[in-house]
């Protein structure tokens, strides 16, 4: 028979935005008992206050009334600019920043392989959520001998103070381009891709060429804190999604205290490819009035029609809600590869014409209320 043991916890953590204890102003909560990866408890601060039995403890407070804490970020002047920085650097002069780490992100089972990388620009080449970096592979062009690669572009998979929450890293999402002979089945390394091969080869320490940042189309609106973002991705067209929830749900930032509904659309091969789930799941426990996570897994799922479920089956089998919050003002983005448009536009329009809409009027006006996001590659 199991016996339910619970625990009394006082715990002090920081609510201030300052990471230094001298300067915080303190607070006492219950925490959730659960390791959280960016929340490091400091165990003199744990403090279990029944002597007289280790196996019956009494709670202070539910644990239902507990608010997740959230990372302090820095330097806030990040937070000061008006307008995006654009293209701060050039191809004709990249800045050249440190591969922090790179790690694979996927399960083995995952058709492909695909890395996140950190990279340290040393907080020379600031950005904002939903923006680009270019990056400059090593060698020379082999259609034009003696000059560089182009530019390849990757959008952003961090906030715009990175993974350390400093303001110094970025992150890209990036899967190893790799082709397959259709003959012979084998991999020919002549055809790979040049710069994600490059990226996902990086150790920690090597240098990478990067210029930029650039885009507007994804960037995160916040006028309207309340507002609602519909983001819809196939495979790492979840970058840019992942800064926005982690500056929604996982950051302290004093001027954007996010209150409306983030859901999010995400559609890979099978559950060994998912990207950033422990994440989303994390948000989808600690916010679940405020962030919706939908999976279409092709690989595994069926749609209603009995084929294989990609992320317009889901779009659709949620269309009434998805139009009505559409209807309401609501965001809604488009990120992945270009292929993913043409059965997305095909179901949308199929959907607004049962509802009695004309999707090539409803289209233009989304876009002209700027509700529509795309970035495709």
């Amino acid at each position: 028979m199991a016996h339910s043991i619970v625990t009394q916890a006082s715990v002090t953590v920081p609510v201030a935005n300052d990471s230094s204890l001298r300067r915080s102003i303190f607070k006492t909560y219950n925490l959730k008992f659960q390791d959280k990866p960016w929340v490091s408890v400091l165990s003199s601060d744990l403090k279990i206050n029944n002597p007289r039995s280790t196996s019956e403890y009494k709670l202070c407070m539910s644990v239902k009334q507990v608010t997740p804490s959230k990372v302090a970020v820095s330097p806030l002047q990040l937070e000061g600019a008006k307008e995006p920085p654009l293209n701060i650097y050039k191809p004709k002069e990249p800045h050249t920043a440190t591969i922090v780490s790179v790690e694979r992100i996927v399960g083995p089972k995952a058709p492909g392989e695909t890395c996140h990388i950190v990279i340290d620009h040393g907080g020379n080449v600031p950005y904002w959520e939903g923006q680009s970096y270019g990056v400059i592979p090593p060698g020379e062009n082999p259609k034009k001998p003696g000059t560089p690669h182009n530019v390849r572009l990757y959008s952003i998979a961090s906030s715009r103070y990175g993974d350390s929450f400093d303001g110094k890293t970025t992150s890209l999402c990036v899967r190893r381009a790799v082709y397959y002979d259709p003959e012979t089945g084998k991999e020919d390394p002549s055809k790979a891709g040049v710069c994600s091969n490059f990226l996902c080869n990086s150790k920690p320490g090597d240098k990478i060429r990067i210029t930029g940042p650039s885009g507007k189309i994804m960037l995160l609106p916040e006028d309207d804190p309340n507002a609602t973002h519909i983001m819809i991705a196939t495979g790492t067209g979840v970058a840019p999604y992942r800064g926005y929830l982690r500056r929604m749900f996982m950051e302290s930032i004093p001027n954007f205290k996010f209150g409306g509904l983030a859901w999010l659309f995400l559609g890979v091969a099978n559950t060994d490819s998912l990207l950033y789930d422990d994440e989303f799941r994390m948000y989808l426990q600690d916010y679940p009035d405020h962030f919706r996570y939908d999976l279409a897994l092709s690989r595994e799922q069926k749609n209603k029609r009995g084929g294989k479920m990609y992320v317009q089956d889901k779009i659709e089998e949620y269309s009434d809600e998805i139009f009505k919050l559409l209807d309401k003002g609501a965001h809604i983005y488009f990120c992945g590869l270009k292929g993913m448009m043409p059965g997305i536009q095909e179901t949308l329009k199929r959907v607004a014409e049962e509802r009695g809409e004309i999707w090539e009027e409803k289209l233009p006006q989304l876009k002209k209320n700027k509700q529509w996001h795309v970035e495709v590659y």
